[in-house]
């Protein structure tokens, strides 16, 4: 199996399992927009589940996973298995005393905490008050979580990638049934205050964060791992990944306080704005998830497993194919939300307490998400490529300057164009960062294969182009079922694509249409 295959075949895995997952999100985020809205409960929610997933993702599949499997991998191929089970053990250890830390301080500390993050909301003591309890309620799922992701490192390093990728689906799962079956067949549940309903969705995700936990805990015990507590702190692989964990946890710490900051400013402007924010950066992330996030997954522990070899063509290899399957996928779909982003935020969202108005406020914001799409994927990716060689000063440079350029640039666009300005801003810094990592890359990798990428961009742009002329002319056709209205575009915008791609010969279409078919490889999971 060549390498290529090999890779297409993993990310066939955390596509497969992603899809899965967002059904399931998509599915959750409908029954709670027609509940709630995006008013005062909904805001409150989504502020305060903020907080914990800034943690999860700065501890999680952030700081963790970037740290950890560069070294883990390195001894899944250099030590003997009973030393990385005893590493995975000591990192364990230290991350449930950090995490039972957090937890701890956090819940205490939660009222100081829902201030800073939704600073607009002292105008209205009601919100900030229950943004408080909720974030209270909802911190142990950040414990949960990280633990979950820690897991999800072992089992990539293992080139075990399906699991992992539709384990968050356990979340959705237990908010689904909480709504299903305590808000829609109870016929108690007209009578229950929204204060209280919306405290059981919050509960609701605790439990989905230890579902997710406990479900990758069984599958590593299938590879014969069982993560079990070990106070050898002397571990000589702990303190490599401490060494690590340190700069790029000030990275992911950037990146994190990006997304605060949006939170924060969008909580002066009109009500409704942070559910907006959320449900437009929840549609932006399918195709990042499928396409950008997935390359992301699978390449970072395969060029950590070349570095470990010693072989630096082929982790230049898995990250010029990764940012040519990126291109090829996520170009297309950019184009597509901002054509008909409206549609897809009518059928999806739009009914109940979920209004018109709502709707045009989400595709604001959604529009110019999209156009840093591709940005989003190719920064995750180049990050990847330096912690594989366990390089975090670039990344962390990089994200720090364009935190600091996104600070002012969202204060200036949000005046002018409400949580529109904040996408916008957050795609502008995107494209610099991604520019900014490859630059240095490059220049300490050698040549990444540039010619062959802007080849792939020149085809891709071409057939995208003509996708998105076809796609907009199928959406002004009025149709006698709402959904058509969304189908009928996007399918035939798809086929056009298709179809212009394979006349222009773009070689990256055949494993692509791969990670959909039933035959396409399937690596070692």
């Amino acid at each position: 199996m060549t390498d290529h295959k090999k890779i297409t075949g993993f990310i066939s895995h955390v596509t497969a399992a992603t899809s899965i997952s967002r059904i399931l999100g998509y599915f959750r985020d409908m029954l709670i927009a027609h509940y709630f809205g995006a008013g005062l409960f909904a805001d409150a929610f989504y502020a305060a589940y903020r907080i914990p997933n800034l943690f999860r993702r700065l501890f999680g599949e952030g700081s963790v996973s970037s740290a950890f499997v560069p070294v883990f991998s390195d001894y899944i191929q250099t030590k003997k298995r009973e030393e990385t089970a005893q590493l995975l053990n000591v990192v364990f250890t230290v991350l449930v005393i950090i995490l039972f830390i957090i937890t701890v301080a956090s819940i205490i500390f939660s009222k100081q905490i829902s201030q800073s993050i939704a600073w607009g909301f002292k105008s209205s003591p009601e919100k900030l008050l229950l943004t408080t309890d909720l974030t209270r309620i909802m911190f142990p799922f950040l414990f949960f979580a990280c633990l979950a992701a820690l897991a999800m490192g072992v089992l990539n390093s293992l080139k075990s990638f399906f699991l992992p990728a539709i384990a968050p689906a356990s979340l959705s799962v237990s908010e689904i049934l909480y709504v299903l079956l305590f808000l829609a067949l109870c016929p108690w549940a007209t009578g229950i205050p929204d204060d209280f309903k919306i405290r059981g969705l919050a509960i609701s995700v605790v439990i989905g964060g230890f579902i997710q936990f406990a479900i990758q805990q069984a599958a590593l015990a299938k590879h014969g791992f069982r993560m079990k507590f070990n106070f050898n702190l002397s571990n000589p692989g702990l303190k490599k990944i401490i060494v690590l964990f340190l700069p790029v946890s000030i990275g992911f710490s950037v990146e994190q306080i990006n997304s605060f900051v949006d939170t924060i400013c969008a909580s002066f402007l009109v009500e409704g704005s942070i559910t907006a924010l959320y449900y437009s950066n929840r549609i932006m992330q399918l195709p990042l998830a499928l396409f950008g996030i997935a390359a992301a997954t699978v390449s970072l522990p395969l060029m950590s497993e070349s570095v470990a070899k010693n072989d630096r063509e082929g982790m230049v290899q898995t990250l010029n194919f990764s940012l040519r399957l990126v291109l090829f996928t996520l170009i297309p779909a950019s184009l597509g939300l901002i054509v008909i982003g409206m549609p897809i935020i009518e059928v999806l969202f739009e009914r109940g307490s979920f209004t018109g108005s709502a709707t045009a406020m989400t595709y604001s914001a959604l529009a110019l998400y999209s156009t840093g799409l591709l940005a989003y994927a190719f920064v995750k990716i180049l990050a990847g490529g330096f912690y594989a060689m366990k390089e975090t000063r670039i990344p962390i440079r990089t994200s720090a300057f364009c935190m600091m350029l996104n600070i002012p640039l969202n204060i200036i666009l949000m005046r002018r164009m409400g949580i529109g300005g904040l996408a916008l801003a957050t795609a502008i810094c995107s494209w610099i960062n991604f520019i900014l990592l490859f630059y240095y890359l490059r220049k300490r990798t050698g040549p990444l294969g540039s010619r062959k990428i802007i080849r792939t961009f020149v085809k891709v742009a071409s057939a995208a182009i003509i996708m998105v002329i076809v796609t907009y002319l199928a959406s002004t056709f009025k149709y006698p079922l709402g959904i058509l209205k969304l189908v009928v575009p996007v399918l035939s915008g798809l086929a056009t694509y298709i179809s212009v791609s394979k006349l222009l010969g773009i070689e990256e279409l055949k494993p692509v249409l791969g990670l959909f078919m039933k035959g396409a490889p399937t690596g070692e999971d």
